[in-house]
């Protein structure tokens, strides 16, 4: 449900999202760039999704990393098949890109437990001062030196 008001949007979905498949493609399809988030936001939906990549080969490096949070992703090849869990449990991980480390601070906050993402520096690459943003909505998140 979208709820819109003067100063601000709202967006409600379920408790778990429900499994979906997925292809990437140029605009106007699906766009890669969102395919890692997307993949970590599957890994708590409510069924089995498939994930079938086509623009650019090896981006599913950030599988592994989501499944030290507990996320059951079988990728080979052009496609992973990520069956949901209910919710996934902190641990250290390690982004390998800037879309990878979009994903893993997605999967930290909705973790139980404590995240620690290692090699952020590609986070800040496309997402200026993230945590400040994300702690403004109600996240608990900080930045170690």
């Amino acid at each position: 449900m979208v709820t819109v008001t003067d100063d601000r949007i709202r967006c409600q979905g379920p408790a778990r999202p429900k499994a979906v498949d997925l292809i990437t493609n140029p605009f106007p399809g699906f766009p890669t760039d969102m395919q890692a988030q997307f993949m970590a936001m599957l890994g708590l939906a409510d069924g089995i999704s498939k994930i079938t990549e086509t623009i650019f080969e090896n981006r599913f490096m950030h599988a592994a990393e989501l499944a030290r949070l507990g996320a059951r992703i079988e990728a080979e090849g052009s496609t992973a098949v990520v069956r949901g869990q209910r919710y996934y449990q902190g641990a250290p991980v390690m982004a390998t890109d800037l879309r990878a480390s979009a994903s893993l601070v997605l999967a930290g906050l909705a973790a139980r437990g404590r995240t620690e993402i290692s090699r952020v520096y590609h986070l800040d690459r496309g997402y200026e001062r993230l945590e400040v943003k994300l702690r403004s909505l109600g996240a608990t998140i900080e930045r170690l030196r």
